[in-house]
């Protein structure tokens, strides 16, 4: 057998890993809460590994945490394509959000097994570590680690609401690896991910090209007060850094609101106090808010208007208030080439696409700054993740696994 234009990935045995992962970190019912770096984290990754092992894959493990599955070329010293996404979820996730990209990517090595195929260039799996960032702040510091926006050292001195410290949770799992983390070459990143929003489903679309990614401007502020008791402290002396906090985080819902009809976004994520006990005004207070738009000019806007909106809720509180993080994510970051690749790929296999902007952050954002990067969308129903809720049919799945499978191999077999 051989690579032919009508090679198509294994439905049956890629969901069957799909229910073997569901069975991991079983959260709310139908659910999972499969954080990084905990046991079930650790539970998982020995699943994916010892599954890349009876691939035929070779697998390293990054000093962060990261694996990589790879599956030699003919000409070993060519860059590697990378396919990859993250095992980890939210504390309330579905079954499929980064899960579906990571075992697509095990599947499409399987399925070239089966063919008898070996692409000229390499083909790396990879699992990023800590993509949610639920646990650990901010979100997709492995992939970031690898692309240089971090550095080692700053990733494994995070600590977690739990007091926590990244590093050491890395070590307890046992996935502290020997492979130094920053940037290598890559010929080429592709991502396939749930779209994580109502539009492919609706519009009964089967793949989503994806061409750009919403401009997303976040933040991570500190604000600082004093304790003091709650009953006899006179209110015009009060420096209650909850309070500031919350200001904060309702200035910006309303700031969402305000550019809805435009599809903008506005998201009051967290807030974290201490001591936030009853009787006494807290004095510190950690709040994390981010905008989005699809428009890059309006994002920005809406940006400073949150910036804004920080000091003066600090001020309105007597409080100080520090930015402790900023990022931003998004833009048109796609290698148009790529993207043409897999449009090409889902018209001529028949399947129904349309292209489509992500509204949500994914690894793949770091690594476009890296290397061409291409993601491929594949519809959830009703667009609902980040919940117990989230659902997927094998179905759902059976156009985006073929056009991955053949944008990846015309990418790895090109001299």
């Amino acid at each position: 057998m051989s690579f032919t234009p009508d090679a198509c990935m294994s439905l049956e045995r890629f969901w069957a890993t799909i229910e073997r992962s569901a069975e991991i970190g079983v959260g709310r019912p139908g659910g999972l809460a499969r954080l990084t770096l905990s046991d079930a984290d650790r539970q998982m990754r020995d699943q994916f590994v010892a599954w890349c092992k009876e691939t035929g894959l070779a697998v390293t493990v990054d000093e962060v945490g990261s694996i990589f599955a790879r599956r030699e070329g003919t000409d070993p010293t060519a860059d590697p394509i990378l396919i990859g996404s993250h095992l980890d979820t939210q504390i309330n996730g579905g079954r499929y959000d980064g899960i579906a990209g990571v075992l697509a990517g095990l599947e499409l090595c399987r399925t070239l097994n089966d063919l008898g195929h070996v692409t000229r260039r390499p083909i790396e799996i990879v699992d990023w570590t800590n993509e949610e960032g639920c646990r650990y702040s901010p979100p997709m510091v492995a992939s970031g680690c690898f692309v240089g926006a971090y550095a080692p050292d700053w990733v494994r001195d995070r600590i977690g609401d739990d007091g926590s410290r990244f590093g050491d949770e890395l070590e307890k799992i046992g996935y502290r690896g020997e492979a130094a983390c920053g940037p290598r070459p890559v010929d080429a990143y592709f991502e396939l991910h749930i779209e994580q929003g109502p539009i492919l489903d609706a519009e009964g679309y089967e793949v989503g090209v994806v061409t750009s990614g919403f401009p997303s401007h976040g933040m991570l502020a500190r604000f600082s007060g004093e304790t003091a008791h709650t009953g006899p402290w006179p209110m015009e002396l009060r420096r209650n850094a909850l309070a500031a906090g919350a200001r904060w985080l309702v200035a910006v819902d309303d700031l969402g609101m305000d550019y809805a009809g435009t599809g903008g976004k506005a998201t009051a994520a967290r807030l974290a106090a201490w001591p936030n006990k009853p009787g006494i005004l807290s004095d510190t207070a950690d709040a994390v808010c981010d905008v989005r738009h699809e428009n890059q000019a309006t994002a920005k806007v809406m940006a400073e208007r949150m910036r804004r909106s920080l000091h003066e809720a600090a001020a309105r509180n007597g409080c100080d208030v520090e930015i402790v993080d900023e990022w931003l994510w998004g833009g048109d970051i796609f290698d148009a080439g790529l993207v043409a690749s897999v449009r090409e790929h889902a018209g001529r296999l028949g399947y129904r696409w349309r292209d489509i902007a992500s509204q949500a952050g994914h690894d793949a954002y770091f690594m476009a700054r890296h290397c061409p990067t291409a993601m491929v969308f594949t519809p959830c129903r009703g667009g609902i993740t980040h919940n117990n809720g989230e659902h997927c049919e094998p179905s759902d799945f059976r156009a985006g696994l073929d056009v991955l499978l053949h944008a990846v191999v015309e990418r790895a077999d090109r001299n």
